[in-house]
C-alpha cells in the first residue's frame, strides 16, 4: 500500500472514516483537511447500484454546475463559414476544419474540450483513435456534435461537466476548489446528485445511490449520508 505524507496523516485526523456525514459537513471537513500549496479540487464519487457491464444501465451525461469548477476550459470548434464565426463570437478558444485537424494529428493538444457541427464529423472521425483515447472525441450525448455551437460554448465556460458511469460502477467529478465557498460547492455537489438521479435507468434494481464521498485532490475523503439525496 502506498505510504502518505505526514500532511495527508494531519488531515486524517479531522475526518473521521468510519463516519458519514452531512453534505455541508462533510465539505466543511474536506475544506479544513487541504493542506497542499495550490488551489485543490474538490471531488465527489458516486456509488451507483447498476451494473457497468450491462449496456441497458449505462450512467452517462452532461451538467452545467451553478458556480462552475473553477477551471475555465479550452474549447476547440470544429466548423466552417458561419457556424466557425458563431464559435468565435461565442468564446470558443480555437475554431477550424482541416487545418486544426492537421495539427491534432501532429501531435497538438492545447485544448480541454472539443466541440463539432454534425457536419464535421465525417472529418473529425479521422481523429478517432487520437481523441477517443484522451476522451476528448465530440459526442452527442454529451452535447458537443450540434449546430447550436453558441449554446455548446457557453455551458462549457459556464461549468459544464461530462459525468461517465467507470468499471467500478462509479462516478467521479470536480465540483468546484477549496477556495469556493462552502454553499457554492454545496449547490454544486446537490445539481450533481439531482443530475444522476434524473439519469438513473430504468433497469437498475435495488438502491440506486449506494455511497458518495468528497474529497480534495490531496486530501482523505469524507462519507456522506448517501439516504439524504434518495
Amino acid at each position: 500500500m502506498a505510504k502518505h505524507g505526514k500532511k495527508y496523516q494531519e488531515a486524517t485526523k479531522l475526518i473521521d472514516v468510519e463516519a458519514t456525514y452531512e453534505s455541508a459537513e462533510a465539505i466543511e471537513l474536506v475544506k479544513k483537511a487541504a493542506s497542499a500549496k495550490f488551489d485543490e479540487t474538490v471531488e465527489v464519487a458516486v456509488r451507483l447500484g447498476v451494473d457497468p457491464k450491462k449496456q441497458d444501465q449505462a450512467v452517462r451525461g452532461v451538467v452545467v454546475l451553478p458556480h462552475g469548477t473553477g477551471k475555465t476550459k479550452r474549447v476547440l470548434v470544429f466548423a466552417k463559414g458561419e457556424k466557425a464565426k458563431e464559435a468565435e463570437a461565442a468564446g470558443a478558444d480555437y475554431v477550424g476544419d482541416a487545418d486544426v485537424i492537421a495539427k491534432i494529428q501532429q501531435g497538438w493538444f492545447e485544448f480541454d474540450v472539443c466541440v463539432a457541427t454534425p457536419d464535421m464529423m465525417a472529418e473529425v472521425g479521422k481523429l478517432g483513435r487520437i481523441l477517443g483515447g484522451k476522451g476528448l472525441m465530440p459526442n452527442p450525448k454529451a452535447g458537443t456534435v450540434t449546430f447550436d455551437v453558441t449554446k455548446a460554448v457557453q455551458e462549457i465556460k459556464a461549468g459544464k461537466i461530462e459525468y461517465r458511469l467507470d468499471r467500478a460502477g462509479q462516478i467521479h467529478a470536480p465540483i468546484g476548489k477549496v477556495s469556493f465557498d462552502s454553499e457554492k460547492l454545496n449547490e454544486n455537489l446537490k445539481t450533481l446528485i439531482d443530475a444522476l438521479n434524473r439519469a438513473k435507468p430504468a433497469a437498475a434494481k435495488g438502491v440506486y445511490l449506494k455511497g458518495i464521498s468528497v474529497s480534495s485532490t490531496m486530501g482523505p475523503g469524507a462519507r456522506l449520508n448517501a439516504a439524504s439525496f434518495r
